[in-house]
């Protein structure tokens, strides 16, 4: 299963919230990602062990799955060793997705040897989290099955700009298509719109990971208020 043809293309729904968010519940985040499934995603994206299996219980649609912890200078880190990815591929995952930026942490651990591991211990895909298109080119050279612009504009030192909230970052995107990798290209990151996504596939990504727009409430009506204040 590790082939950039067998990656799920299209539209994959991420159904994730933070804390202070009241959809911070498996079973209401477990509720929204079924009904993305049933609407037609072509793979969900979760975060943790439980959501996992809630997720395998209710569909038959490809898993990427993340557990995210947070380090000792409070950043959260995606997925960053091999107990992580373990336990997620237990609970049923089928594409787990990593921290592949250049950005350290002691959590961490070698990204090629952890890419390795989960092809050949645990049998599953690879979805490489990064935010530049230097780590795409890396983090395939290292093993990766796709390559996600997750994390553009959230690592520390080089975060989006306030007016960038709703805007994909369009420009890695194409950088990183032109490169012609090995490795899919998802493209992740402040999608609000289906032009967006349209625009996105038109540059040459393979999929688009949509999540606040599609599964977060509390994003929605915020957008909605910020793009009303703006016309009226």
């Amino acid at each position: 299963m590790k082939n950039k043809n067998e990656f799920p293309r299209g539209l994959i729904v991420s159904s994730q919230a933070l804390e202070g968010n009241p959809m911070k519940s498996t079973e209401k985040l477990a509720s929204m990602a079924e009904a993305a499934a049933i609407g037609g995603a072509a793979a969900l994206r979760v975060d943790g062990a439980d959501m996992v299996r809630e997720m395998k219980k209710r569909t038959s649609v490809p898993v990427i799955a993340i557990k995210k912890i947070r380090d000792r200078s409070g950043r959260i880190v995606i997925t960053p060793d091999f107990a992580s990815a373990k336990e997620l591929c237990d609970a049923g995952a089928d594409i787990i997705a990593l921290d592949a930026t250049f950005y350290p942490s002691e959590l961490k651990e070698d990204t090629r040897t952890l890419i390795a591991r989960i092809h050949n211990e645990l049998g599953a895909m690879v979805m490489a989290d990064i935010s530049t298109a230097e780590e795409a080119r890396v983090a395939t050279e290292l093993g990766a099955d796709a390559v996600s612009t997750t994390l553009a504009g959230y690592v520390p030192g080089a975060l989006h700009a306030k007016n960038e909230l709703y805007t994909p970052n369009f420009a890695l995107i194409k950088e990183i298509a032109d490169m012609k990798l090995s490795a899919a290209l998802v493209a992740e990151g402040r999608f609000w719109t289906p032009e967006s996504v349209v625009e996105a596939m038109h540059l040459g990504a393979d999929a688009v990971v949509i999540g606040k727009a599609i599964t977060n409430p509390m994003a929605i009506t915020k957008y909605f208020v910020s793009r009303i204040g703006e016309m009226i």
